[in-house]
């Protein structure tokens, strides 16, 4: 699990898609849909924090880019 593709992909195995049309909006319901499939135990916890690791890192990323547009 390294990049958002990744945990796009590992939504898309419990039949999750998100596509909101902004990436920042993407990964932030993204995370949401993480939280819920965690929270109903079908993520293991090991999983849902690498994803979660991941989600946080490309949220950084679009922040910075915000930033200096």
């Amino acid at each position: 699990m390294n990049t958002l593709y990744d945990v796009q992909q590992l939504l898309k195995q419990f039949g999750v898609y998100v596509y909101v049309g902004k990436r920042m909006w993407d990964i932030e319901l993204i995370a949401l849909e993480l939280d819920n499939l965690y929270k109903s135990g079908v993520v293991e916890k090991d999983l849902y924090l690498r994803a979660k690791i991941v989600l946080r890192h490309e949220h950084r990323i679009e922040e910075d880019s915000e930033k200096h547009k």
